[in-house]
């Protein structure tokens, strides 16, 4: 951004702050965000310096995520119900500002890598007590319930959750150039198997290790709210828990990080809701289909030159790690059944 820009950029925030004093310091893309962008932005007001976050959109993107309106909306929801995330600062949708809308966030500490995350001493001593905790914001996510009318863009499933989903990856799956048996299968087994959702709650949609900043052994912000919805909590809880957000800790079920069980006990402590420990490893092999297709979406946006980008690329090549976990769950399921 020339200084032109940074001038203009200055002088919303400064109005969106209610100040005239207001410096950029700093502005740096940061790492991470695989869909979105994310910019370091450091202003002075006055002898005082503030260390934020820019949200805005990527070159290109995905079909199911949020604009950032949007997201800022829920980013608001979930501050106001207790949920440990970034203070919401500024929306922006004028794209003359920055060239596209943003928003503004405040800067936590620590670190959202699952891959560093879960080989981190100090995480692996906090191990059950920090997935515990985890469980619990979790529970606070789920405290929020339709009809809400600053989500109003959220659409209630047509019946039962699953059904839903499966509906929509169908329909991914169908746009993409190349068939994918595997997933066909999986996604015929789901549907066949759809479970009848007791209740509907906000669920985060991806609640996961590299979604949630870490600093020690203490929880600093969730992050990337772009797929919340409204589904079954039981989404939620099994997605944390799927292989494929271990991050090579496989012996550490919750998020690579701590037992399952903890984690369960912590979002039974939080929510006053059982864990449907019959339905979990229902939507584990939905996790595994989920982000298979995400996986092959994020490789399409590589592929079509709507953003060439090696991490796109790489994130394409792990659809088949995916399918293989769907079908290795399916099998285990339907072992236990004929036991």
């Amino acid at each position: 951004m020339g200084e032109a820009g940074r001038a203009a950029l200055a002088r919303w925030l400064g109005a969106a702050a209610g100040v005239d004093d207001l410096r950029i310091v700093a502005l740096d893309k940061l790492s991470g965000g695989a869909i979105q962008e994310n910019w370091g932005l450091t202003v002075e007001i006055g002898a005082a310096a503030r260390d934020w976050v820019l949200r805005t959109d990527a070159p290109s993107g995905v079909a199911t995520s949020h604009s950032r309106a949007q997201e800022f909306a829920l980013l608001k929801a979930a501050h106001e119900a207790g949920v440990t995330v970034p203070e919401p600062l500024f929306l922006c949708e004028d794209a003359s500002v920055f060239g596209k809308p943003f928003y503004v966030m405040a800067r936590v500490t620590g670190r959202a890598e699952g891959h560093v995350l879960v080989r981190d001493a100090a995480v692996a001593e906090a191990g059950d007590a920090l997935v515990e905790r985890l469980g619990r914001e979790l529970a606070r996510i789920h405290a929020i319930r339709p009809p809400r009318h600053d989500l109003g863009f959220l659409t209630l499933p047509d019946g039962a959750p699953a059904l839903s989903r499966v509906a929509a990856y169908r329909r991914y799956l169908d746009e993409m150039p190349d068939p994918n048996p595997p997933l066909e299968y999986a996604l015929r087994w789901l549907e066949r198997r759809a479970p009848e959702s007791r209740e509907i709650t906000l669920c985060h949609s991806d609640f996961r290790t590299g979604n949630i900043m870490i600093d020690g052994a203490r929880i600093t912000g969730i992050l990337d709210w772009e797929f919340a919805c409204w589904s079954d909590p039981m989404e939620d809880v099994a997605w944390f828990c799927a292989r494929c957000w271990r991050f090579g800790a496989w012996d550490r079920e919750a998020g690579g990080i701590g037992s399952r069980e903890a984690f369960y006990r912590g979002y039974e402590a939080g929510s006053g809701r059982a864990v449907d420990r019959g339905a979990i490893p229902y939507w584990e092999v939905m996790a595994a289909v989920r982000w298979a297709v995400i996986a092959l979406q994020q490789g399409e946006r590589h592929l079509t030159g709507g953003e060439e980008s090696l991490e796109l690329a790489l994130t394409g090549l792990r659809a088949p790690e995916m399918e293989l976990d769907a079908l290795l769950d399916i099998a285990a399921i339907e072992a236990r059944g004929a036991a």
